[in-house]
């Protein structure tokens, strides 16, 4: 680590997938971090939902304080319930002990709230609900982006009740 780099904990002020950036507020300060989308994807991840608690290494550049590094990202506070009447009728146990398995995103919609992966090995499709991702802790996904995620199959069929980015969940001991 450089030395003028220090690690910081905080949470996502917003962050834009198409526009490639967000910002981070420290813990012991107001001031914003740029997190730019290449030190996100190097995490692993294409987007990060607002509110999300983030781990990060952060340089001060000419233009302010900008994260270098992203260590850990946990997902922000749920509200009350699921918000998803299939996943508030699934046995918790059943939704603790799925499995990660590998998915690619088929397609996702963030303005309509919904998408469709599909696992390795299953040709049915995987529904992905816009509130499961902020749970996760992500904001968007992109067609073909590598994911793991938990299924269960639901009263409409598989649905996701878990995403993960493909080189997060890997390096996770799960």
């Amino acid at each position: 680590m450089a030395d003028n780099t220090r690690r910081v904990h905080g949470h996502v002020k917003w962050f834009d997938p198409v526009k490639g950036f967000g910002f981070v507020v420290a813990e012991e300060s107001t001031k914003d971090i740029l997190l730019h989308a290449n030190v996100l994807r190097n995490f692993g991840q294409s987007s990060v939902a607002d509110d999300a608690g983030i781990e990060i290494d952060v340089q001060e550049t000419e233009r302010g304080e900008q994260a270098v590094v992203v260590h850990a990202i946990t997902p922000p506070d749920p509200p009350e319930g699921s918000g998803l009447v299939d996943l508030d009728e699934a046995d918790p146990e059943a939704i603790r002990h799925a499995p990660l398995e590998p998915a690619r995103i088929k397609w996702f919609d963030k303005g309509k709230g919904f998408g469709f992966a599909n696992t390795f090995g299953c040709d049915e499709d995987v529904f992905l609900h816009i509130e499961v991702l902020r749970r996760s802790g992500l904001a968007d996904l992109q067609p073909g982006e590598a994911l793991a995620i938990r299924v269960i199959d639901g009263k409409r069929g598989r649905m996701a009740t878990e995403v993960r980015g493909w080189e997060s969940a890997v390096n996770s001991s799960e």
